[in-house]
C-alpha cells in the first residue's frame, strides 16, 4: 500500500476561553490517497471546516492544535514554523473557499493575481508564468482565456470567479487541495460543473481532495470516501457507496434519509431532531445521544471509538461490530 498524500492522526483542536477550554475537533484520523476524494460532511458546528484549516495552518489565534499530528506525503507539518507552512500552502497544499471574492483581490486582474502565484512557488519568468496561467484558465473551462485574463474579478461571473479560483489553487501543481463549501453559493447546475471539474482535473493531476460540504448529495456524486462529522468527532467513515447505500450510524441515516428523491414510492424525508450542540455544551458520552430515536443507556456514559464494519468505520454502540471492537 502505497504512503498517504495526507495522513491526520488524533488531531485535536481548542480554543481556551475564560470559562474553560473549548475543543471543535476531538481525536479524528484519516487518509487521503493521491487522486483520491474525501468527502467530509456534516451539519454547521460539526468541525468540517476547522479540520480543514488545521491541516493547512490556518487556524485563528486562541485556536490550536492541541493534540495529535498532521504528515503531508510523510513529513510531519503541524508542528512547522510559520514562515515554512507559508511555503508549504499554495506550493504543496491548494485552497478552493467557499466565496471565490475572499480569494480574490478586486483590484487586480486575475491573470496578475495568477501569475503572481505562479512565480511565488516556482522558477519562472514573467511570460513563461502568463502562458501557464492562460493554459490554467483554458483547463478550468473559461472560454477565450487569452482574452479574460486580464479582467477583473467583478467582470466574472460567480461561476466563473470560482473557476479562476480553482486555477489560482492548481497554480503551483499541489499535492492536496481542500475545497471548502466550493459549491455552496452557486446555482445547482453550476455546483454540478465545479464539483465536475474539480473532480476531472484533480484525478489527471493525481492531485488529493479533501471536499468539505453539508451536502450529502454533493458527496454521493463526486467523492471515493466521506467521512460524516459530528460535533468535532468522525461517526462514520468509509467508502462512498457503502456509507450512502448502507450507513451504520444513526446520523449518517438521518443524513441520508433527508435526501430527496424522484422515486414515488420513497419513504418520507427523515428529519434528525434537536440541533448541533454548542462547543460549551457537548454531552457526555456519545455526543449525539441527545438527538438519537435509538440511544441506548450506554450511550448517554461512554464516548464510543471508531471500529471496523466492513470496509467502513464507525463510532456507535448501536453496531455489533463498534461493540465487538470496544471489548463486549
Amino acid at each position: 500500500m502505497t504512503r498517504p498524500v495526507l495522513s491526520v492522526r488524533g488531531l485535536r483542536v481548542e480554543f481556551p476561553t475564560r470559562k474553560g477550554v473549548l475543543v471543535a475537533v476531538d481525536d479524528i484520523s484519516f487518509d487521503i490517497a493521491e487522486g483520491e476524494v474525501l468527502g467530509v460532511v456534516g451539519e454547521s458546528g460539526a468541525g468540517k471546516s476547522m479540520t480543514g484549516s488545521a491541516v493547512i495552518g490556518l487556524i485563528e489565534p486562541p485556536g490550536r492544535i492541541a493534540g495529535g499530528e498532521v504528515r503531508l506525503d510523510g513529513r510531519r507539518i503541524d508542528n512547522l514554523p510559520y514562515e515554512e507552512m507559508r511555503r508549504i500552502r499554495g506550493r504543496r497544499i491548494g485552497m478552493i473557499f467557499q466565496d471565490p471574492l475572499t480569494s480574490l483581490n478586486p483590484l487586480y486582474r486575475i491573470g496578475d493575481q495568477i501569475v503572481e502565484t505562479i512565480r511565488a512557488h516556482a522558477p519562472v519568468g514573467e511570460k513563461a508564468a502568463r502562458q501557464r496561467a492562460i493554459a490554467l484558465l483554458g483547463d478550468v473551462g473559461i472560454q477565450g482565456a487569452e482574452a479574460r485574463i486580464d479582467s477583473y474579478p467583478h467582470q466574472f461571473s460567480g461561476g466563473m470567479r470560482q473557476r479562476v479560483v480553482i486555477a489560482l489553487a492548481l497554480a503551483a501543481d499541489p499535492e492536496l487541495v481542500i475545497a471548502d463549501e466550493p459549491t455552496t453559493a452557486l446555482d445547482v447546475s453550476i455546483q454540478a460543473q465545479i464539483i465536475q471539474l474539480l473532480k476531472r482535473l484533480c484525478r489527471e493531476r493525481g492531485t488529493a481532495v479533501m471536499l468539505i460540504t453539508h451536502d450529502m448529495g454533493v458527496i454521493a456524486e463526486t467523492a471515493d470516501r466521506v467521512a460524516v462529522m459530528y460535533a468535532g468527532r468522525i461517526a462514520e467513515i468509509g467508502p462512498v457507496r457503502d456509507v450512502v447505500q448502507s450507513p451504520h450510524h444513526p446520523y449518517t441515516k438521518g443524513l441520508m434519509g433527508s435526501i430527496p428523491t424522484l422515486d414515488a414510492n420513497a419513504p418520507r424525508l427523515m428529519q434528525i431532531p434537536g440541533a448541533m450542540p454548542r462547543l460549551n455544551a457537548i454531552p457526555k458520552g456519545c455526543a449525539f445521544h441527545p438527538r438519537c430515536m435509538e440511544a441506548l443507556g450506554r450511550c448517554w456514559q461512554d464516548r464510543p471509538e471508531p471500529a471496523a464494519i466492513g470496509r467502513s468505520e464507525v463510532a456507535c454502540w448501536l453496531t455489533a461490530g463498534a461493540v465487538a471492537g470496544a471489548g463486549r
